[in-house]
């Protein structure tokens, strides 16, 4: 049995504080062997039924890469068109992607048609499936940061064109984009409220009592 001792456990809350979400990549290779240690702890993931339905995809070619930088402006134009005035040239300014710097982009997907699991948990809540998707990317995310990497997650995206053109199973849907690589600078604030799109809720956790 693994004991945990306070060092420890105020380490893993400094690495829970400084994970962000990154936008400022420098181009910086990432080592493969970094990489692949950050993969082996997303499948350390717990996931419904012990599915494992997760599929993470390098998307390294540059024209599949360009395909999604084009999705995402296509996207990002549409969506600030939907916020008026003030709100829009806000929204206008801030950096939501890190696609052309990044030297590691990952497409993860959740394998909607596995048979591992055998259904388990899935009859009422077909939807775990994605939420382990989801615990995988978050596993990967923390592992990424203790290595010194940044991640950032994009889904100002369409998911069905980028799984067509990454010509993946039918079945697999789109859960994440993330770009991976050695961040330009360090922040413990959010990027959202440190340009001031939404503060963060200083309450902390809210726990409900029935």
């Amino acid at each position: 049995m693994p004991s945990f001792d306070d060092a420890f456990r105020r380490t893993l809350g400094d690495l829970f504080a400084w994970r962000r979400d990154v936008r400022r990549f420098r181009p910086d290779p990432v080592a493969e062997t970094v990489l692949r240690e950050c993969l082996a702890a997303a499948h350390l993931s717990p996931s419904v039924g012990n599915s494992r339905p997760w599929r993470f995809v390098r998307v390294a070619d540059p024209a599949r890469r360009a395909f999604v930088v084009a999705s995402f402006e296509r996207c990002n134009a549409a969506a600030a068109a939907t916020y008026a005035d003030a709100r829009r040239a806000r929204y206008r300014d801030l950096k939501l992607a890190g696609l052309r710097e990044a030297p590691v982009h990952l497409a993860v997907f959740c394998d909607e048609a596995t048979e591992a699991g055998h259904g388990l948990g899935r009859a009422t809540m077909p939807e775990a499936l994605r939420y382990s998707v989801v615990g995988a990317v978050q596993s990967f995310w923390l592992a990424a940061r203790a290595f010194g990497l940044g991640v950032g997650w994009v889904s100002i995206l369409e998911p069905e064109p980028v799984r067509t053109i990454l010509d993946v199973p039918e079945a697999w849907r789109l859960v994440a984009y993330l770009c991976v690589g050695t961040p330009q600078e360090e922040h413990r604030d959010p990027e959202l409220e440190r340009h001031g799109w939404q503060d963060r809720d200083e309450r902390g956790l809210v726990l409900i009592e029935r």
